[in-house]
C-alpha cells in the first residue's frame, strides 16, 4: 500500500499531467496507436512485417505484448482505435485513451522508486529525490506531451536496481533481461550489469583467503544463465519457432539511420557536428586553408534516416561510434573492479555505462539522457557528495533543457518554461549534501553555466528571428551549450566514482 506522502505526491503528477492533456503529442503517439492496432488486428507471426503505416513496431517482443494488453482495454473504451486501417486516428478518445494509459503504467516507476526510498532508510532527502524524479521535466516533456512510455520501462529498471541495492542480485538481473526484452535500447547499461553479476553473484569465495568456491560459483552461474535464458526464450520463442528471427532483428536495430537525430542530442558528435558547420562557413573566407564540401552540410541535420556526412572533418562510421563507447565505458569498468565491490558501486556503474553510450553512441536521442538522471537520482537519494550533487545539478538542467525543444509550439512555451523553472528551482534548494542545498554546493564557473540558460532561452525561443537566414543555428546553439554541460558532468562524474 501506498502511504500518505506517495498518494499525495501521486495526486500532485496527476493533477499536473492532466494539465497537460490539451498539449500537442509528436508523431510517436500515432506510432503508439499503430502498434495497439497491429497486435489487436494480427496474428503474432504478422506483427514485424505488418507496413501498411510507417511506423512499424520495432521494439521488442515484451513490449509488444505490452502493447497487445493495452489494445485489449483500447478495444472496450473505442474500438477505432485499434483499426489496422484507420491511420491517423487522433480523436478526444483516442487522446484521452493513450494519455491515460501513461499514467496508469507509470504507477511502476511510482512503486519502484518507494522501494528506493525505504531502502534508503526514508529519509527526506530519499524522499525529495524520489519525487524529483517521478515529476522530473524528461518524463512530464517526454511521455505526456511528447508521448512515449519511459515511465513506465524506467520503472523496470529502478526496480532492477532497487533489488540489487537489496542484495538479491538473481532477481535484479531476471528484472534486467525483462527490461531487455521491452526495449533493447537498455542494451547501453548490460555491460554493468555483466561485470557486477559476475563479481558479486556468481564469483563465490570461502576460507579466510577468499579462495575461489567453484563447485559453488558455476551453481550460481547456472541459475542466472537459465533466468535469463527463460526470459528470452519466452520473448523471442516464438519467432525463432516460426523461422522470423531475421525480420524481428532487421526492425530492432535498422542501422540505415544516420550518425546524429535531426535535432542534435547534446553529446560529443553535436559538438563534432557544429565544429564542422563553423569550419564549413570559415571555409568561405579563407579557402586555400579550409577545404570543405558544402554539398554535404544538409545531411547532418536530415534526422530520421540517412547518413550523416561532414564538410570538413571525417565522416563517422558508426564502428568508430562502437569503439568510442566501449572506450568510454572504462571508467565503469574500473569502478565494478574494485575489491570490495557493493551494490552502491553498481549503480554508479549504470550511470557511467549509460553515460558513455549518450556521449558517443550512434543516433542517440535526446530523449536518452533520462537513462543517465534516473539512475543519477536514485545515488543522490542516497546521501550523494557535495561533488556529486554538483555534477547531478549541472547534468539535470543541462540534460531538460535540452528537451525544451521537443516541444515547439507556441501554445507550449510557457508551460515548459514554468516546469523546468520550477524543478529546477526545486532541485537546487531542497536536495542536499552534508546539510547544505545543491545551490551552495556549486563552483562559481558552475552557478555561471546553470544561469547562462535564461539568456539561451532569451535568443532561441523568444526572437530566434536574430539569427536571420541561419535558422539552424537555434536549435545547434541548444545542442552545443547543453552538451558542454552534459560533457562536463560525465567527466567529472567519471573522476568522482573512480575516486571513491
Amino acid at each position: 500500500m501506498l502511504d500518505a506522502s506517495a498518494l499525495a505526491l501521486l495526486a500532485v503528477g496527476t493533477g499536473v499531467k492532466l494539465l497537460l492533456w490539451p498539449a500537442y503529442h509528436s508523431t510517436d503517439f500515432e506510432v503508439h496507436r499503430n502498434w495497439l492496432a497491429i497486435t489487436a488486428s494480427l496474428p503474432v507471426g504478422r506483427w514485424y512485417y505488418e507496413d501498411r503505416s510507417e511506423w512499424t513496431l520495432d521494439y521488442p517482443p515484451l513490449f509488444a505484448a505490452f502493447e497487445w494488453v493495452l489494445s485489449l482495454a483500447a478495444r472496450l473504451w473505442d474500438p477505432r482505435i485499434i483499426d489496422i486501417d484507420n491511420l491517423g486516428y487522433a480523436a478526444a478518445s483516442c487522446v484521452a485513451f493513450q494519455r491515460l494509459s501513461v499514467m496508469v503504467s507509470e504507477l511502476v516507476l511510482v512503486m519502484a522508486l518507494r522501494r528506493v526510498v525505504r531502502i534508503a532508510g526514508s529519509t527526506v532527502q530519499s524522499r525529495v529525490a524520489a519525487a524529483l524524479v517521478f515529476l522530473s521535466p524528461g518524463f512530464l516533456f517526454v511521455d505526456h506531451v511528447h508521448f512515449q512510455y519511459n515511465g513506465f520501462l524506467l520503472g523496470i529498471l529502478v526496480y532492477s536496481l532497487a533489488f540489487a541495492l537489496e542484495g538479491r542480485d538473481l532477481l535484479a538481473g531476471t528484472t534486467f533481461a525483462v527490461l531487455l526484452c521491452c526495449k533493447h535500447i537498455f542494451m547501453y547499461i548490460a555491460p554493468a550489469y555483466f561485470l557486477y553479476l559476475l563479481r558479486h553473484y556468481c564469483v563465490v569465495t570461502s576460507g579466510r583467503r577468499r579462495r575461489l568456491d567453484i563447485g559453488a560459483s558455476v551453481l550460481r552461474l547456472a541459475a542466472l544463465g537459465s533466468v535469463v535464458v527463460a526470459v528470452f526464450a519466452v520473448a523471442f520463442g516464438p519467432f525463432v519457432a516460426m523461422g522470423h528471427m531475421r525480420q524481428v532483428l532487421a526492425r530492432l536495430f535498422p542501422f540505415k539511420r544516420g550518425l546524429c537525430h535531426a535535432f542534435w542530442a547534446p553529446n560529443f558528435w553535436a559538438l563534432y557536428t557544429f565544429t564542422d558547420r563553423v569550419l564549413a562557413i570559415a571555409s568561405r573566407f579563407a579557402p586555400h586553408l579550409i577545404t570543405a564540401d558544402t554539398s554535404q552540410l544538409s545531411s547532418s541535420t536530415r534526422g530520421r534516416v540517412g547518413d550523416t556526412r561532414f564538410a570538413v572533418l571525417p565522416d563517422v562510421p558508426p564502428l568508430a561510434t562502437f569503439a568510442a563507447t566501449l572506450v568510454a565505458m572504462a571508467p565503469a569498468c574500473v569502478v565494478l573492479m574494485r575489491r570490495k565491490l557493493d551494490a552502491v558501486h553498481f549503480v554508479q556503474a549504470v550511470v557511467l555505462c549509460a553515460y558513455a553510450s549518450f556521449m558517443f553512441g550512434w543516433h542517440v536521442h535526446e530523449k536518452a539522457i533520462i537513462l543517465v538522471l534516473v539512475p543519477l537520482g536514485l545515488l543522490v537519494a542516497m546521501s550523494p557528495s557535495r561533488y556529486v550533487l554538483r555534477m547531478h545539478a549541472v547534468l539535470s538542467v543541462a540534460g531538460f533543457y535540452s528537451l525544451l525543444p521537443l516541444l515547439y509550439g507556441a501554445q507550449e512555451l510557457p508551460l515548459k518554461a514554468a516546469i523546468l523553472l520550477i524543478w529546477t528551482l526545486c532541485s537546487l534548494s531542497l536536495l542536499r549534501a552534508d546539510g547544505a542545498p545543491a545551490w551552495s554546493c556549486l563552483a562559481r564557473i558552475e552557478r555561471l553555466y546553470i544561469a547562462g540558460h535564461v539568456p539561451l532561452f532569451v535568443f532561441t525561443e523568444l526572437v530566434p528571428g536574430v539569427f536571420g537566414r541561419l535558422q539552424f543555428m537555434p536549435l545547434a546553439l541548444v545542442s552545443v551549450y547543453t552538451a558542454l554541460g552534459v560533457g562536463y558532468s560525465w567527466f567529472g562524474l567519471a573522476r568522482a566514482f573512480c575516486r571513491l
